[in-house]
């Protein structure tokens, strides 16, 4: 009898060994596999990057599903009657787990329709940044805005559940048309010469921007070509307005999403230089005026 007890113990060794070397070799061969297949796609040029990093999600899904299958068939009897009670199983959870299916049908249609891509800048709901990661039940982003002005980085990852796409609007603000339209705002007197000022605001603007006239003029005939996005004009202007402080000049311009501060910041230097040099133009500003009697 206990002869008979050590060699089924030996036989049991011995299969359970041969799982674990099969195992093992089955997890080498698609490391191997994935190293490969990297090396292949492979060179991270800035405009091969999006190419890149989807080929690399592609493979590390599909390297997962294989050796799922191949090392469950090796350590489960029966895999193929479990996997057929794992599909009925799977209809009986969907109701109680929808979040997590909402999810992946998300991340499904991310990846077919593309309403947005790694790289791009998107506004979903509340959240606000550029898109770094894209996962099966979740995609990230480096938020932008909140309590940094113009729209730049506050440092912070912020992960949003793929099921969003299906319950909030998402603005996109590099599909279709890179650019996107930025406005600053100047308050002169009544008394200002404010058609020199408009002038003098234009030339500021033109200097600042005139080698970017060419990338965008070329951006709005591929928008235009995509996306049936046309304007009637793309270079800089100021518009006029009287307003309650005085006349309201709108200094309107397109830009670049994340280089909107730093053209804000020039062109507000460039600005208080120049019109300093005005004498028949005065910049206003709201002001508080506390006068204290003697005696109270």
């Amino acid at each position: 009898m206990e002869n008979w007890i050590d060699y089924l113990n030996d036989i049991i060794e011995y299969e359970v060994r041969w799982k674990i070397y099969k195992t093992v070799l089955i997890l080498l061969v698609l490391w191997l596999i994935k190293k490969g297949a990297y090396k292949i796609i492979g060179v991270r040029t800035d405009d091969a990057m999006k190419r890149v990093y989807h080929w690399r999600k592609t493979i590390q899904y599909l390297l997962a599903i294989i050796g799922l299958l191949l090392i469950g068939d090796i350590w489960i009897s029966n895999f193929q009657s479990l996997t057929t009670f794992l599909g009925l199983l799977s209809a009986g959870i969907a109701i109680a787990l929808k979040d997590i299916f909402v999810n992946i049908a998300g991340w499904i249609f991310i990846y077919w329709r593309k309403p947005f891509d790694v790289g791009d800048r998107i506004q979903i709901g509340e959240f606000k940044g550029d898109v770094v990661d894209l996962r099966l039940f979740q995609f990230s982003l480096l938020e932008v805005g909140n309590w940094v002005d113009a729209e730049q980085s506050t440092g912070r990852i912020v992960h949003v559940p793929n099921g969003k796409v299906f319950s909030d609007p998402q603005a996109n603000y590099s599909q279709g048309f890179e650019y996107i339209w930025n406005e600053q705002q100047i308050y002169v007197s009544l008394d200002s010469d404010f058609k020199k000022a408009q002038t003098i605001l234009k030339e500021i603007m033109n200097t600042l921007m005139q080698d970017n006239f060419k990338n965008i003029e070329r951006s709005i005939m591929k928008a235009h070509k995509e996306h049936f996005i046309s304007f009637g004009q793309f270079t800089p202007t100021v518009y006029a307005k009287i307003h309650e402080r005085g006349i309201q000049l709108s200094l309107r311009y397109l830009t670049l999403p994340r280089k909107r501060r730093v053209i804000e910041h020039q062109v507000t230097e460039a600005v208080l230089e120049r019109l300093r040099a005005e004498k028949d133009i005065r910049i206003v500003y709201p002001i508080t005026s506390v006068y204290l009697e003697k005696g109270l």
